[in-house]
């Protein structure tokens, strides 16, 4: 299975529909969203093209391929508009004999540990940048953000398939990759 991996949308119809785009270019079987999918938050600006309702259609159209985890600018009221659960705190994925342990990152992040193996993945958004962080026993990934990324990174994504993660641009273009052993 070929998973899409993004983050902190932030209600831009242009970058989500970029997105949705680089969905059927890399011919990926699932979406999954590390949250803050609707709104831009008092921390950051307006992103390009804030329309949320747009964003809602756009995803909704998608929504049967679609897992979420809920960001800290997501709220219930959010859900009422998407027709896809958006409010779980984490999702576990299964690669191999290691666990991916995927949120947004700011409740579980590098500071505040969730329950991990030796081995294990986590993997956040939340911070807006492309990461790759080997530690003792697990390693944190982040895809940065597709609408307001930060640290001069690209507006981006990451794929995942068969134990291989790549951090790409909007556009497609592959810029970083992380292989599990």
């Amino acid at each position: 299975m070929k998973w899409l991996i993004a983050s902190d949308i932030h209600g831009s119809a242009y970058y989500c529909r970029l997105l949705l785009e680089a969905f059927v270019r890399e011919k990926a079987d699932r979406i999954l969203l590390l949250g803050d999918i609707l709104y831009h938050g008092p921390r950051n600006d307006l992103p390009r093209d804030y329309a949320p309702r747009e964003v809602c259609a756009m995803l909704d159209s998608v929504k049967d391929s679609i897992l979420c985890v809920r960001g800290n600018c997501d709220t219930e009221v959010d859900q009422m508009v998407l027709n896809f659960p958006i409010l779980a705190e984490y999702a576990i994925l299964s690669e191999g004999s290691r666990m991916i342990f995927a949120v947004h990152g700011h409740n579980f992040n590098i500071e505040k540990l969730p329950p991990l193996h030796n081995g294990d993945i986590l993997l956040h958004g939340h911070t807006h940048i492309p990461v790759i962080d080997r530690h003792d026993s697990f390693t944190y990934l982040n895809p940065g953000s597709v609408s307001i990324p930060k640290n001069d990174s690209p507006h981006s994504y990451m794929t995942l398939e068969n134990g291989h993660f790549e951090w790409k641009d909007i556009s497609g273009d592959m810029y970083m990759e992380f292989d599990l052993e």
